[in-house]
């Protein structure tokens, strides 16, 4: 039998080390013990999220696709694969009905089975799999928002104007004037939102992702009030007047 293995480790689970190698080598004793040809090992490394954020899991289902000698995916656990019911059971369904493949797991014997009491098992895991992943996103939101509620950059999208350093923000200088030119442009000049966007523009200003500015930019800018001394992140909000840069 030949298969492509496949590892994951999400990023709330980063801090544990080793963790993508435990995986690959569990995959490794398991294929020789078996007598299985691994053909390759495919990884996603600290990556969470939907399958569009997974190239990992992209190139081994690459693999199941354009090599008929493939027999299937190993995987270390189903948690690995996703922690998702519904992702979860349209992945199996993809490998094993339209491609005509397995899906093999280390730690669950007969995870591709059809017998119905071992479907059920599997989407009962799944789900277990799926409330665990939940109550983890539940308590990094919570904390994130008890981090803001103290004044703390709570994280998101970096601000324009602004650097991240030990988790926190500071004021990026260049950037900065950026901002003071916005503002003032808009409050003492009166220039509307899209005249000031095609002045950045023509003048060669970055935005913080190097693009162009636009007039919905402009406007975010504007009506942050980061700007003027004050962190907010849903609904909660605190004074830090050492990030005003107007």
């Amino acid at each position: 039998m030949k298969l492509v293995g496949y590892c994951r480790v999400s990023t709330e689970n980063q801090a544990e080390a080793g963790t993508i190698q435990i995986q690959e080598k569990a995959l490794a004793d398991f294929a020789e013990k078996e007598g299985i040809e691994l053909v390759a090992v495919c990884k996603d490394d600290g990556v969470s999220g939907g399958l569009e954020s997974r190239p990992g899991l992209a190139m081994a289902i690459d693999y199941l696709n354009t090599d008929e000698s493939i027999d299937g995916l190993l995987i270390f656990k189903l948690d690995r694969l996703a922690r998702d019911v519904r992702i979860q059971e349209n992945l199996i369904h993809d490998i094993q009905t339209r491609k005509g493949k397995r899906i093999i797991s280390v730690k669950e014997p007969d995870l591709d089975s059809l017998d119905p009491m071992r479907v059920m098992m599997r989407q009962i895991l799944g789900s277990f799999a799926q409330y665990e992943k939940s109550q983890i996103a539940m308590r990094l939101s919570l904390g994130r928002i008890n981090k803001a509620r103290k004044g703390g950059y709570a994280g998101g999208s970096r601000p324009t104007g602004y650097m991240v350093k030990d988790n926190d923000l500071l004021i990026d200088t260049d950037q900065a004037d950026i901002i003071k030119a916005i503002f003032r442009m808009k409050e003492e000049e009166g220039k509307g939102l899209r005249q000031i966007a095609r002045e950045l523009n023509e003048g060669g200003y970055p935005t913080s992702r190097g693009g162009s500015w636009y007039a919905g930019t402009v406007k975010y800018i504007l009506g942050n009030d980061i700007y003027r001394g004050t962190l907010s992140y849903r609904g909660e909000s605190a004074e830090r007047q050492e990030l005003a840069i107007i």
